[in-house]
Protein backbone atom coordinates (compact mmCIF):
# COMPACT_ATOMS: atom_id res chain seq x y z
CA UNK A 1 0.00 0.00 0.00
CA UNK A 2 2.91 2.31 0.40
CA UNK A 3 3.39 2.60 -3.30
CA UNK A 4 0.11 3.91 -3.38
CA UNK A 5 -0.13 6.55 -0.94
CA UNK A 6 1.68 9.97 -0.34
CA UNK A 7 2.88 9.46 3.08
CA UNK A 8 2.84 13.03 4.71
CA UNK A 9 1.12 14.51 1.52
CA UNK A 10 -0.30 17.65 3.24
CA UNK A 11 1.83 17.59 6.41
CA UNK A 12 3.21 21.26 4.97
CA UNK A 13 2.90 23.48 8.13
CA UNK A 14 2.67 26.76 7.76
CA UNK A 15 2.30 30.03 9.74
CA UNK A 16 -0.85 31.48 8.98
CA UNK A 17 -0.10 35.35 9.01
CA UNK A 18 2.79 35.20 6.71
CA UNK A 19 2.64 31.89 4.17
CA UNK A 20 0.65 30.96 1.27
CA UNK A 21 -2.17 28.22 0.59
CA UNK A 22 -2.10 26.93 -3.17
CA UNK A 23 -4.62 25.51 -4.83
CA UNK A 24 -2.46 22.78 -7.11
CA UNK A 25 -3.39 20.75 -10.16
CA UNK A 26 -1.76 17.94 -11.29
CA UNK A 27 -2.06 17.54 -15.26
CA UNK A 28 -0.59 14.14 -16.16
CA UNK A 29 -1.05 11.95 -19.92
CA UNK A 30 1.02 11.41 -22.73
CA UNK A 31 2.50 14.12 -25.78
CA UNK A 32 -0.16 16.28 -25.99
CA UNK A 33 -0.02 16.89 -22.51
CA UNK A 34 3.36 16.98 -22.54
CA UNK A 35 3.24 19.22 -25.52
CA UNK A 36 4.44 20.13 -28.94
CA UNK A 37 3.10 24.06 -29.24
CA UNK A 38 6.38 26.03 -30.57
CA UNK A 39 7.62 28.48 -27.86
CA UNK A 40 8.30 30.65 -31.18
CA UNK A 41 4.88 31.07 -32.12
CA UNK A 42 3.27 32.10 -28.54
CA UNK A 43 2.32 36.18 -27.86
CA UNK A 44 1.94 38.23 -24.59
CA UNK A 45 1.05 37.40 -22.29
CA UNK A 46 1.78 33.63 -22.97
CA UNK A 47 5.45 34.23 -24.44
CA UNK A 48 6.85 35.34 -21.00
CA UNK A 49 6.96 33.94 -17.12
CA UNK A 50 4.53 34.30 -14.84
CA UNK A 51 5.58 34.35 -11.34
CA UNK A 52 2.65 34.43 -9.66
CA UNK A 53 1.99 30.70 -11.02
CA UNK A 54 4.32 28.06 -9.53
CA UNK A 55 5.15 25.28 -11.53
CA UNK A 56 6.97 21.69 -10.94
CA UNK A 57 7.29 19.83 -14.08
CA UNK A 58 8.85 16.34 -13.22
CA UNK A 59 11.50 14.74 -15.58
CA UNK A 60 10.10 12.54 -18.27
CA UNK A 61 11.86 9.18 -18.20
CA UNK A 62 10.91 5.49 -19.76
CA UNK A 63 10.31 2.69 -17.68
CA UNK A 64 13.22 0.97 -15.82
CA UNK A 65 14.56 4.28 -15.92
CA UNK A 66 15.98 6.42 -12.57
CA UNK A 67 15.60 10.09 -12.23
CA UNK A 68 11.42 10.05 -13.60
CA UNK A 69 9.83 12.74 -11.59
CA UNK A 70 12.72 14.34 -9.98
CA UNK A 71 12.37 18.13 -10.95
CA UNK A 72 12.27 21.76 -8.78
CA UNK A 73 9.42 24.34 -8.32
CA UNK A 74 9.45 27.07 -11.12
CA UNK A 75 8.15 29.69 -12.29
CA UNK A 76 5.33 29.02 -15.37
CA UNK A 77 6.55 30.10 -18.72
CA UNK A 78 6.98 28.27 -21.86
CA UNK A 79 9.39 25.65 -22.25
CA UNK A 80 8.06 22.40 -20.27
CA UNK A 81 7.08 21.14 -23.32
CA UNK A 82 8.72 18.15 -25.27
CA UNK A 83 12.24 17.75 -24.48
CA UNK A 84 11.93 19.53 -21.09
CA UNK A 85 14.34 17.98 -18.84
CA UNK A 86 15.23 18.62 -14.86
CA UNK A 87 17.82 17.30 -12.64
CA UNK A 88 16.15 18.43 -9.82
CA UNK A 89 18.37 20.66 -8.98
CA UNK A 90 17.76 22.41 -12.09
CA UNK A 91 15.30 22.75 -15.19
CA UNK A 92 16.27 22.37 -18.58
CA UNK A 93 13.51 24.60 -20.97
CA UNK A 94 12.83 23.25 -23.89
CA UNK A 95 11.47 25.36 -27.14
CA UNK A 96 8.26 23.73 -26.45
CA UNK A 97 5.57 24.48 -24.48
CA UNK A 98 1.93 22.14 -23.54
CA UNK A 99 -1.44 22.91 -22.19
CA UNK A 100 0.01 23.89 -19.37
CA UNK A 101 0.41 27.79 -20.17
CA UNK A 102 -3.26 28.36 -21.49
CA UNK A 103 -4.52 26.31 -18.30
CA UNK A 104 -2.11 28.79 -15.87
CA UNK A 105 -3.05 31.95 -17.17
CA UNK A 106 -6.95 31.01 -17.77
CA UNK A 107 -7.50 29.64 -14.11
CA UNK A 108 -5.48 32.46 -12.29
CA UNK A 109 -7.87 34.66 -14.28
CA UNK A 110 -10.89 32.54 -12.72
CA UNK A 111 -9.68 32.84 -9.48
CA UNK A 112 -8.21 36.07 -9.13
CA UNK A 113 -7.89 35.99 -5.05
CA UNK A 114 -6.21 32.30 -4.88
CA UNK A 115 -2.36 31.55 -5.54
CA UNK A 116 -2.37 28.82 -8.35
CA UNK A 117 0.27 26.11 -8.33
CA UNK A 118 0.54 23.07 -11.32
CA UNK A 119 2.47 19.78 -11.15
CA UNK A 120 2.95 18.18 -14.45
CA UNK A 121 4.35 14.51 -15.07
CA UNK A 122 3.40 13.80 -18.88
CA UNK A 123 5.58 11.48 -21.22
CA UNK A 124 5.20 10.41 -24.54
CA UNK A 125 3.70 7.47 -25.94
CA UNK A 126 2.61 6.23 -22.80
CA UNK A 127 0.03 4.20 -21.95
CA UNK A 128 -2.49 2.84 -19.16
CA UNK A 129 -2.53 -0.67 -20.86
CA UNK A 130 0.25 -3.10 -19.36
CA UNK A 131 2.30 -4.26 -22.22
CA UNK A 132 2.86 -0.92 -24.14
CA UNK A 133 5.83 0.20 -24.16
CA UNK A 134 5.83 3.08 -21.61
CA UNK A 135 2.58 2.70 -19.25
CA UNK A 136 0.70 3.70 -16.54
CA UNK A 137 -0.21 -0.16 -15.15
CA UNK A 138 0.41 0.02 -11.09
CA UNK A 139 0.95 -3.28 -10.93
CA UNK A 140 3.45 -2.96 -13.31
CA UNK A 141 6.29 -6.01 -12.95
CA UNK A 142 8.42 -5.76 -15.86
CA UNK A 143 12.27 -5.26 -15.21
CA UNK A 144 12.54 -2.97 -11.70
CA UNK A 145 9.29 -2.52 -11.74
CA UNK A 146 9.29 1.58 -12.25
CA UNK A 147 7.04 2.63 -14.49
CA UNK A 148 4.92 5.82 -15.32
CA UNK A 149 2.90 5.69 -12.54
CA UNK A 150 5.63 5.81 -10.17
CA UNK A 151 7.39 8.39 -11.74
CA UNK A 152 4.41 10.78 -11.49
CA UNK A 153 4.31 9.73 -7.62
CA UNK A 154 7.93 10.30 -7.57
CA UNK A 155 6.56 13.81 -9.46
CA UNK A 156 4.00 14.16 -6.57
CA UNK A 157 6.21 13.37 -3.47
CA UNK A 158 8.78 15.82 -4.30
CA UNK A 159 6.82 18.47 -5.23
CA UNK A 160 5.25 18.36 -2.29
CA UNK A 161 8.02 18.09 -0.33
CA UNK A 162 9.23 21.08 -0.73
CA UNK A 163 7.98 23.57 1.97
CA UNK A 164 8.94 27.10 0.21
CA UNK A 165 7.39 26.43 -2.86
CA UNK A 166 7.72 30.31 -4.34
CA UNK A 167 11.06 31.35 -2.30
CA UNK A 168 9.76 33.83 -0.44
CA UNK A 169 11.50 32.54 2.94
CA UNK A 170 8.01 31.06 4.38
CA UNK A 171 6.32 27.54 4.13
CA UNK A 172 3.23 27.17 1.77
CA UNK A 173 0.16 25.25 2.23
CA UNK A 174 -0.41 23.37 -0.79
CA UNK A 175 -4.25 21.70 -1.42
CA UNK A 176 -4.90 19.48 -4.03
CA UNK A 177 -8.26 20.93 -6.62
CA UNK A 178 -7.96 19.02 -9.27
CA UNK A 179 -6.48 16.68 -11.83
CA UNK A 180 -6.13 16.67 -15.40
CA UNK A 181 -5.84 14.32 -18.28
CA UNK A 182 -5.21 14.11 -21.75
CA UNK A 183 -4.02 10.81 -22.64
CA UNK A 184 -5.34 7.66 -24.49
CA UNK A 185 -4.15 7.53 -28.41
CA UNK A 186 -1.46 4.74 -27.38
CA UNK A 187 -4.06 2.92 -26.07
CA UNK A 188 -6.62 3.35 -28.93
CA UNK A 189 -3.35 2.47 -30.99
CA UNK A 190 -1.62 -0.71 -30.17
CA UNK A 191 -4.92 -3.28 -30.23
CA UNK A 192 -8.33 -3.77 -29.68
CA UNK A 193 -8.31 -6.05 -26.33
CA UNK A 194 -6.00 -3.16 -24.72
CA UNK A 195 -8.41 -0.44 -25.78
CA UNK A 196 -11.21 -2.72 -24.75
CA UNK A 197 -9.42 -2.06 -21.30
CA UNK A 198 -9.17 1.73 -21.33
CA UNK A 199 -12.48 2.61 -19.15
CA UNK A 200 -11.31 0.27 -16.46
CA UNK A 201 -7.66 1.25 -16.73
CA UNK A 202 -8.79 4.89 -16.49
CA UNK A 203 -10.84 4.46 -13.60
CA UNK A 204 -8.00 2.84 -11.88
CA UNK A 205 -5.51 5.29 -12.76
CA UNK A 206 -8.01 8.34 -11.42
CA UNK A 207 -9.03 6.36 -8.26
CA UNK A 208 -5.16 6.21 -7.74
CA UNK A 209 -4.00 9.50 -8.19
CA UNK A 210 -6.93 10.49 -6.19
CA UNK A 211 -6.15 8.84 -3.35
CA UNK A 212 -2.08 9.64 -3.18
CA UNK A 213 -3.35 13.59 -2.85
CA UNK A 214 -5.95 12.06 -0.28
CA UNK A 215 -8.97 13.77 -2.31
CA UNK A 216 -11.76 10.87 -3.08
CA UNK A 217 -14.07 13.15 -4.63
CA UNK A 218 -11.44 15.64 -6.60
CA UNK A 219 -12.30 16.97 -9.78
CA UNK A 220 -11.31 15.14 -12.87
CA UNK A 221 -11.35 16.46 -16.43
CA UNK A 222 -10.13 14.12 -19.46
CA UNK A 223 -9.42 15.59 -22.81
CA UNK A 224 -10.73 13.35 -25.62
CA UNK A 225 -8.56 12.39 -27.88
CA UNK A 226 -9.08 12.61 -31.76
CA UNK A 227 -7.57 11.36 -34.47
CA UNK A 228 -5.79 12.99 -37.55
CA UNK A 229 -7.58 10.42 -39.93
CA UNK A 230 -4.47 10.93 -42.28
CA UNK A 231 -3.25 6.88 -42.23
CA UNK A 232 -1.87 6.10 -45.87
CA UNK A 233 -3.49 3.22 -45.64
CA UNK A 234 -7.39 3.20 -44.36
CA UNK A 235 -7.29 6.96 -42.75
CA UNK A 236 -7.61 5.96 -39.22
CA UNK A 237 -4.17 6.55 -36.53
CA UNK A 238 -5.98 4.50 -34.01
CA UNK A 239 -8.17 2.12 -35.38
CA UNK A 240 -9.58 1.67 -32.17
CA UNK A 241 -10.36 4.87 -30.98
CA UNK A 242 -13.64 4.95 -30.95
CA UNK A 243 -13.65 2.52 -28.39
CA UNK A 244 -11.23 4.64 -25.88
CA UNK A 245 -13.25 8.06 -27.25
CA UNK A 246 -16.29 5.84 -25.98
CA UNK A 247 -14.68 4.46 -22.52
CA UNK A 248 -13.78 8.31 -21.84
CA UNK A 249 -17.37 9.52 -21.97
CA UNK A 250 -18.85 6.53 -20.02
CA UNK A 251 -16.27 7.58 -17.50
CA UNK A 252 -16.88 10.98 -17.37
CA UNK A 253 -20.94 10.27 -16.92
CA UNK A 254 -20.44 7.95 -14.21
CA UNK A 255 -18.60 10.19 -12.06
CA UNK A 256 -19.91 13.03 -10.78
CA UNK A 257 -17.41 14.58 -10.35
CA UNK A 258 -15.45 14.10 -13.79
CA UNK A 259 -15.66 16.17 -17.25
CA UNK A 260 -14.97 15.43 -20.74
CA UNK A 261 -13.51 18.28 -22.50
CA UNK A 262 -14.54 17.79 -26.96
CA UNK A 263 -12.39 20.93 -27.81
CA UNK A 264 -10.10 18.92 -29.58
CA UNK A 265 -12.58 17.87 -32.16
CA UNK A 266 -12.22 21.43 -33.94
CA UNK A 267 -8.18 20.81 -34.03
CA UNK A 268 -6.16 20.05 -37.03
CA UNK A 269 -3.29 17.90 -36.45
CA UNK A 270 0.43 18.56 -37.19
CA UNK A 271 1.95 16.44 -40.28
CA UNK A 272 2.71 13.93 -37.74
CA UNK A 273 -0.83 13.12 -37.57
CA UNK A 274 -0.49 12.72 -33.65
CA UNK A 275 -0.32 15.92 -32.33
CA UNK A 276 -1.88 19.78 -32.55
CA UNK A 277 -0.89 23.10 -33.19
CA UNK A 278 0.53 25.77 -30.99
CA UNK A 279 -2.31 27.40 -30.64
CA UNK A 280 -4.60 24.58 -29.93
CA UNK A 281 -2.36 23.84 -26.85
CA UNK A 282 -3.49 27.72 -26.04
CA UNK A 283 -7.32 26.95 -26.32
CA UNK A 284 -6.74 23.39 -24.93
CA UNK A 285 -5.44 24.32 -21.93
CA UNK A 286 -8.34 27.33 -21.24
CA UNK A 287 -10.88 24.74 -21.73
CA UNK A 288 -9.01 22.51 -19.35
CA UNK A 289 -9.44 25.61 -16.72
CA UNK A 290 -12.97 26.26 -17.73
CA UNK A 291 -14.10 23.34 -17.14
CA UNK A 292 -12.35 22.31 -13.51
CA UNK A 293 -13.90 25.53 -12.40
CA UNK A 294 -17.36 24.56 -13.22
CA UNK A 295 -16.64 20.98 -11.75
CA UNK A 296 -14.95 22.78 -8.44
CA UNK A 297 -18.56 24.88 -7.93
CA UNK A 298 -20.77 21.33 -8.67
CA UNK A 299 -18.34 18.14 -7.88
CA UNK A 300 -20.27 16.18 -4.83
CA UNK A 301 -23.79 18.10 -4.96
CA UNK A 302 -24.83 15.61 -7.34
CA UNK A 303 -25.88 11.34 -6.61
Amino acid sequence: MTRYLLPALLLLLTHATQAKTYQVYYLGGQSNMAGYGNNAELNAPYNAPLPEVRMFNGNPAGDFSKGGGRGMWDSLQPGFGRKFKSSGKENIHSAFFGPEVGFGHRIAELYPDQNIAIIKYALGGSALGYGVGNNWYPDYRRGNGINQYDHALTTLRQAFAERDIDGDGEADTLIPAGIIWMQGESDAYDSEIVANQYLQNLKNIMALLRAALRAPDLPVVVGKITDSHNDPEDGLRMNWGHIVQQAQRVFEQEDVCADLVTVTETFQHLDDGWHYHSADYITLGKAFAESISKLDKGCGTAQ
